[in-house]
């Protein structure tokens, strides 16, 4: 039976009213980059998200730690290339969906990526963190605020390599010290003995430079004995 002209176009009224609308509520939640979808409100354990009040609420509640992607997702050559190389690769997701709450502060050249709230607090956590290049990847511990690592790109870098150098700035995280010292009870007094030299060696080198100490032979002498401490701490530590 034929269909008239008018009977045609209200078919594909009725289809195209619900289609828009599915499209308008999916498109108000996620954006896309090569890594896959960015959630825009609320965050899950291994999934990109903008929202980071719900990140850092999650990783709170989880114990886990944070990664702050700061990106431009639309310009940044080197951006684009973690992302397909190492962010899109089952391997890391994988691994972060047990591991890491990601946010994803985007500064891109298409305003219409980041939601217009957002914008002004991706600056200031630019500032507070100093990032002055892309991309820059900041892990936190689980309360949001005390910074664990400081993480960048490479042309060869994998998601093996990623997590490898994710792992290592985690180590110090309270949920690591806290698993750790679950699963090994034995050694927890003597494993955290050694992450608190670790800490303290590492302190004690930053409390030092920043009294502007002058370049001379004498302090030289100090600055290698700085080093030596933290790798001998450092090494101590390997050893759990």
């Amino acid at each position: 039976m034929a269909v008239s002209k008018e009977e045609k176009d209200m078919m594909m009224k009725r289809l195209k009213t619900p289609l828009a609308g599915l499209l308008a509520g999916f498109l108000a939640v996620t954006t896309s980059l090569a890594s896959g979808e960015v959630q825009l409100e609320g965050a899950k354990v291994g999934q990109w998200t903008m929202d980071f009040a719900a990140a850092a609420k999650l990783a709170k509640e989880k114990k886990l730690p944070m990664m702050l992607n700061f990106t431009g997702s639309d310009w940044c050559g080197w951006c684009k290339l973690m992302d397909k190389g190492v962010f899109a690769k089952d391997e890391w997701k994988q691994y972060a969906a047990k591991n890491a709450v990601l946010v994803t502060l985007d500064f891109p050249n298409d305003k219409s990526i980041v939601p217009e709230k957002y914008v002004a607090r991706n600056k200031e956590l630019q500032r507070q963190f100093a990032v002055r290049g892309y991309p820059t990847y900041i892990v936190l511990d689980s309360d949001g605020e005390t910074q664990l690592g400081r993480l960048g790109a490479g042309r060869d870098k994998t998601p093996a390599s990623f997590i490898k150098e994710f792992k290592d700035a985690t180590r110090f995280s309270e949920g690591s010290v806290s698993a750790y010292a679950k699963q090994n009870p034995d050694k927890a007094a003597a494993y955290k003995k050694a992450l608190g030299e670790v800490r303290a060696s590492q302190k004690a080198l930053r409390d030092w430079i920043a009294t502007g100490p002058e370049r001379n032979a004498e302090n030289d002498k100090k600055f290698e004995s700085f080093k030596k401490r933290i790798a001998a701490a450092n090494e101590a530590l390997d050893k759990f």
